[in-house]
């Protein structure tokens, strides 16, 4: 009798030891504890990584550790997009990424070293992007009416310059010529810089790119705007007519925004989701990305950035059948 009584007390005093113990854990780290990163597939001073540069300082102050941006351009996006699928998903890499990266790349190669969809977790949509197709100033086409009937006059000596056939800018310009049914001279380039310059000396009648990347030339009188693709005219450019005003419905914006690789801890997700919020409702804020060529998402869950990605996909689906491409 004694001897369980003693064997119980032990156990008792060894329990109530390790009490104190149990209760002087400390609380699991409120993430981050340190450096985020955001990677692009874009290179330094472009225009997306202008704008990731922008609202990532903004957000770092917010989060109280630094966010650096790792440049991984090339490939179509493809290198940065397949970094960051591969990145550890420990909440410390995000991917900054474009329509071309998470949508249309899947229409455009036959095979993709990542999975949009299975690699990632929407964050947040960042903003909106339309394009302006433009003219050189001494093209005789002063709206969109009047180059259409220029080039339906002469099929295929009319040239557009975009980045390629298969790129954003590319796809828009094919989509024009299917609506207006008429057939354009493609001319891609490798360099937006370059494509400019061509249309600026008349050496290309007209251009297809973003309407951050074409503003100053269009305000200085270098090149004319006929049309910009978003669904209402542009702050910026607001006498420019939307390719909807001519062609009903149409509306062919791009869009920056963030993602996490699979698999990372839902409430890093959830805080970068309220971080950019907070950043861009604020009004100064949506002025400086309209001044870049983007127009700020305000609000945006999680949730909804995951439905509007659906919505992209069929929506692309339906227009690169429309226009004919063919995955290479």
């Amino acid at each position: 009798m004694k001897r369980r009584t003693f064997t119980g007390w032990l156990a008792a005093a060894s329990t109530m030891a390790a009490a104190p113990t149990l209760r002087a854990q400390p609380a699991a780290a409120a993430w981050p504890q340190r450096p985020v990163k955001w990677i692009l597939s874009q290179p330094a001073g472009s225009g997306p990584d202008i704008l990731a540069r922008y609202v990532a300082d903004l957000v770092s102050k917010s989060l109280g550790q630094p966010i650096v941006i790792d440049n991984r351009p090339g490939g179509q996006n493809v290198i940065g997009a397949q970094a960051a699928a591969r990145s550890a998903p420990d909440g410390y890499t995000f991917y900054y990424a474009t329509t071309a990266a998470m949508v249309t790349n899947a229409f455009t190669f036959k095979a993709l070293p990542y999975d949009p969809v299975k690699d990632f977790v929407p964050v947040r949509l960042v903003g909106r992007s339309p394009f302006v197709i433009a003219a050189s100033a001494g093209f005789a086409g002063k709206s969109v009416a009047e180059a259409v009937a220029l080039a339906r006059a002469r099929p295929g000596e009319v040239a557009i310059a975009t980045e390629g056939p298969k790129t954003f800018s590319g796809m828009l310009a094919d989509s024009f010529a299917a609506m207006a049914g008429i057939k354009l001279n493609h001319v891609p380039y490798t360099k937006a810089p370059d494509a400019i310059q061509d249309v600026i000396g008349g050496r290309v009648q007209l251009i297809c790119l973003p309407e951050a990347a074409l503003l100053a030339y269009l305000k200085s009188g270098q090149m004319q705007a006929l049309a910009a693709s978003s669904p209402q005219r542009l702050a910026n450019l607001p006498a420019v007519p939307t390719l909807g005003e001519t062609f009903s419905g149409f509306e062919y914006t791009g869009w920056n925004g963030v993602f996490a690789p699979a698999g990372t801890p839902a409430d890093a997700v959830a805080r970068m989701n309220r971080e950019l919020d907070a950043v861009l409702r604020q009004p100064e804020v949506g002025q400086r990305l309209l001044a870049l060529g983007s127009i700020a998402e305000t609000s945006m869950t999680p949730q909804a950035f995951e439905a509007f990605m659906r919505s992209e996909r069929e929506r692309w689906a339906g227009i690169v059948k429309a226009i004919g491409i063919q995955p290479e």
